[in-house]
Formats: structure tokens, C-alpha cells, sequence
């Protein structure tokens, strides 16, 4: 092998592709997005309050209630949805590991050995005889990135795989939300039938003082009769509220990752207020909220990928290279009069295409617009669900305080229909109508502390939980 003419060659080729690139990468500028500096529902609920106080990580806690702490960490480890979307952001981290491969040589080799025997007829091969041929080729072949195309496929497949990653995180916090809620909407359940169950014990003791006074004459079949049909239809409503337990109650051990048939919660009613929770300022939600950066990092990506359809317009710059040693019989296959070697650079270019690198930028463009319209949606739809929520809990606290004089007043009414009917004053259906009134108000201020939860849970959702930008996969981090 002559050295001299490999090192002349190679020297020659990194020259070619060691020239500086014409084409300037396209430069990442994150959206500009509009947000004003405070929540407009925030200014009568509760004031912003430092960010060491909002939710960090396991926001659930905030509700104080052990039970639910103990159901989202099985959500955590167990919940099929989640894994599905793991072993997704798996598949983008590959993905990204491929993708900066093309950044580095590629190196191959292909030992044979071949025993040929040409025809006698053959144009090409006078001699009719059989021969062996042994050889060991290692070649080498590197793309220089002369014009950013290779870095930009990394970049856009890194940005992706962050997205990933954010969707992950997303998923993460719609799962933990749904099961707060449906726990939520299962005590409040709990509370329902505590409400009908005394509200029947209540019902069979008047039926039994009507009955009572029916038999004595004083008073008559109908109130007997009234008082018969609320308390089966009390009864009634009673199944009903256990059937829709029953629901909830599956659909939470399927969150947790659980069979239906042998999971079962405590049944225990809802009496907790909902928490305290600082709303921050807008300008939070770009860091806080996972589908943001999700977006973003999309936009990113789409951002890459102009540059990536832009550096077709110039030409491919390879150097490869191969040697190795061949000869006609084994013995002097690895002699150094069987070497061979070639290198030297070379230059793909497409003279002519008929506008297929043209349309391929411009789809890349509008596939930027498209995400940067993307983003900005999923900005203002964050600002209205955290504005949305913020509303609904100011509002009902409101209606709570006025539902609460509701039910004192109904029961105070309740209470001198009762009076006034063992007194025999009234009918039995003053009765009725104030047990029934005050059965509605207090079911009624039990669905509005559901509502109240749900709204809460929601907000924590809507800010994003105790999640951050930051959490997104430093090993994704871009490379220097």
C-alpha cells in the first residue's frame, strides 16, 4: 500500500468537505404570545401569593386526605395508559439516539470468500477453469454536515422526543386529575346515602306515627298513603346512589391499575372544604403547564425542520473510503502484496427535480405556521381553563354560604311542620313538603361541595400541577 498517495487522498477529501457551509441554519425564536399580568377571576377569590407556596410535585396533597394520596401513587406505578405513553417517549429517546449517529462515521466490513467458475462462452472471461477469490474489505463512509442538515434532523428529532416526554407528563396529570375526581364524586356519594339513609329512618318513623294516628282515627288513609310513597321513593333514590358508587368505584381501580372485581374503597362521606390554592400570575402557565411545552418544543421541531428541507438545495458531501486485502488463495490472502485501498471525496448533486425540493420547504413553513398557531391556542386555551375555574370556584363558595341558610331554614322548617302535625294542627302534607325540602337542600349543598373539588382539582389541572419546564429530560439537552 502506498501511504504516501492514502494520506495524499484523505488529506484531499476532508479539504472538500472541510469547506465552510453556504447555507445559515434557521434560528429557533420561541411564539410571542399575549397575556395580560393577573387573572381577571383571581381579583375577588384569592390573592397571588409567592411561588415557594404553589403545588410542587404530588399535588394531591394539598387535599390532605391520606386515602387519595394512597390512590394516586398506585395511578402512578400501575396505570396501563401511563405505561403505553412511556414506552412512547421510550421510542422518541431511540429515535434521537439514531439521529446523532448520522453525526459520526460510519464504519462496515463484509469478509468473503467466493468460488466462481465464468462460462467458456463468456465475452469477459476467455479461460474455462474455476478459481477462488478471498477477501476482507473494511470501509469507512462519513457525511459532512457542511450545510446543518444532519444537525438539524437531530435537532427537530430531539425536540420531538421532548414532546414527548411533555405529552408524558401531560397524560400524567389528566390520569391523577380524573381519578381525584371520580374519588371526589365518590364520597360525595357516600355523603348522599348517609343523607337518605337517615332521611328513610326518618320517614319510617313518621310512617309509623301516621299509621298511629290513622288507627286512632285522627288521621286519615291519605296521609297514610303519602307517607308510604316517600319512603319508598327515598328507598328508591338510595339503590340508585349505590349503583352509581358501584361505577366510580370500578373506574377507579382501573386508573389504579386494579381488577374491578377485587377492589373496594371505605365507604366515607365528604365533609372536607376544598384547599387553598395560590393561582399565581398567566405568565406562569408557559413554565407550568406540560401541553404548553409540549407545543412549544413542537414548534421547535417544526422550526428544524425548514432548515433540514432547505439544506436539500445544496449538494451531499461524502468522504468514504475502503481497504482491505484480496487474493486468489488462502494462503497469501493476508500478504501485503494482496492489499487494496481507495478514498476520496464525493459530491451528490440534483441538477434538477421539478420543484420536489421546493414543495418540500414550503410544506415544512406552513407545517411551522401550523404549530406556532398550535402553541398560541394552547396558551389562550390555558388561560381560560385556569380563568374558567377560578370563576366556578368564587361563584359556588358564594352559593355554599347561601345554600347553607337554605338548610338551616329548611330545617327549621322541618321541624315545626313536624310539631304542628303532632300537634294536630296540620296535615301530613306540611310534612312532606318540608322533609322533602329539607332532603333537597341538604343534597343540594352536598353536590355543590362536590362541585367545589372538582373545581379545585380542576384549577391544580389547569396550572399544571406541581409540574415545570424544567423537569423535561436533561438528557435531552442540546448538544454543545
Amino acid at each position: 500500500m502506498n501511504v504516501r498517495t492514502m494520506t495524499r487522498g484523505i488529506a484531499l477529501g476532508l479539504a472538500v468537505l472541510g469547506i465552510p457551509g453556504c447555507a445559515s441554519r434557521t434560528k429557533y425564536v420561541r411564539p410571542t404570545t399575549e397575556f395580560v399580568p393577573v387573572y381577571k377571576e383571581n381579583a375577588n377569590w384569592k390573592p397571588a401569593q409567592p411561588r415557594d407556596q404553589a403545588a410542587r410535585g404530588d399535588w394531591w396533597e394539598l387535599f390532605g386526605d391520606p386515602q387519595l394520596t394512597a390512590l394516586e401513587q398506585q395511578v402512578t406505578v400501575s396505570n396501563e395508559t401511563l405505561k403505553a405513553i412511556e414506552a412512547q417517549f421510550v421510542q422518541a429517546q431511540a429515535l434521537l439516539r439514531g439521529a446523532r449517529s448520522g453525526l459520526y462515521p460510519q464504519a462496515t466490513a463484509g469478509p468473503a470468500i467466493t468460488n466462481a467458475q465464468p462460462s467458456a462462452n463468456s465475452a469477459t472471461s476467455p479461460f474455462h477453469h474455476d478459481y477462488s477469490d478471498f477477501t476482507v474489505p473494511v470501509g469507512v463512509s462519513y457525511e459532512a454536515d457542511a450545510w446543518g442538515r444532519i444537525h438539524d434532523i437531530v435537532e427537530s428529532t430531539r425536540t420531538s422526543a421532548q414532546a414527548t416526554a411533555a405529552d408524558l407528563e401531560t397524560a400524567r396529570l389528566s390520569v391523577h386529575a380524573e381519578l381525584a375526581l371520580d374519588y371526589f364524586a365518590l364520597h360525595g356519594l357516600d355523603r348522599d346515602q348517609e343523607l337518605l339513609n337517615a332521611a328513610v329512618t326518618a320517614y319510617e318513623r313518621a310512617l309509623q306515627l301516621t299509621t298511629n294516628r290513622f288507627q286512632g282515627g285522627i288521621a286519615s288513609q291519605a296521609d297514610v298513603a303519602l307517607a308510604e310513597t316517600q319512603l319508598e321513593t327515598t328507598r328508591a333514590e338510595s339503590v340508585d346512589v349505590r349503583a352509581q358508587r358501584a361505577t366510580l368505584e370500578h373506574a377507579i381501580a382501573v386508573l389504579a391499575g386494579q381488577p374491578a372485581s377485587s377492589f373496594s374503597i371505605p365507604a366515607v362521606p365528604l365533609t372536607a372544604s376544598p384547599p387553598d390554592i395560590p393561582a399565581g400570575v398567566p405568565s406562569d402557565l408557559l413554565e407550568r403547564r406540560p401541553d404548553i411545552a409540549a407545543a412549544e418544543r413542537r414548534v421547535a421541531s417544526a422550526n428544524a425542520q425548514i432548515g433540514v428541507a432547505t439544506a436539500a438545495y445544496y449538494p451531499l458531501l461524502t468522504l468514504s473510503g475502503v481497504a482491505g486485502f484480496d487474493s486468489s488463495s488462502f494462503g497469501s490472502w493476508l500478504a501485503s502484496a494482496s492489499n487494496f485501498w481507495s478514498v476520496g471525496p464525493a459530491a451528490l448533486v440534483t441538477v434538477f427535480d421539478a420543484g420536489r425540493r421546493h414543495a418540500a420547504a414550503d410544506q415544512a413553513r406552513a407545517a411551522y405556521v401550523e404549530a406556532a398557531a398550535s402553541y398560541r391556542a394552547s396558551v389562550l386555551s390555558a388561560f381560560r381553563d385556569v380563568e374558567d375555574e377560578l370563576a366556578t370556584l368564587r361563584v359556588l363558595e358564594e352559593e355554599a354560604a347561601v345554600q347553607d341558610r337554605a338548610v338551616a331554614a329548611a330545617e327549621r322548617s322541618l321541624a315545626l311542620a313536624t310539631n304542628r302535625y303532632a300537634g294536630g294542627v296540620t296535615t301530613y302534607l306540611e310534612v312532606i313538603t318540608a322533609q322533602s325540602a329539607a332532603l333537597t337542600n341538604e343534597r343540594v349543598a352536598n353536590s355543590l361541595l362536590v362541585r367545589r373539588m372538582d373545581a379545585s382539582v380542576l384549577l391544580l389541572k389547569g396550572l399544571g400541577g406541581g409540574w415545570n419546564q424544567s423537569s423535561l429530560p436533561q438528557m435531552m439537552a442540546k448538544n454543545p
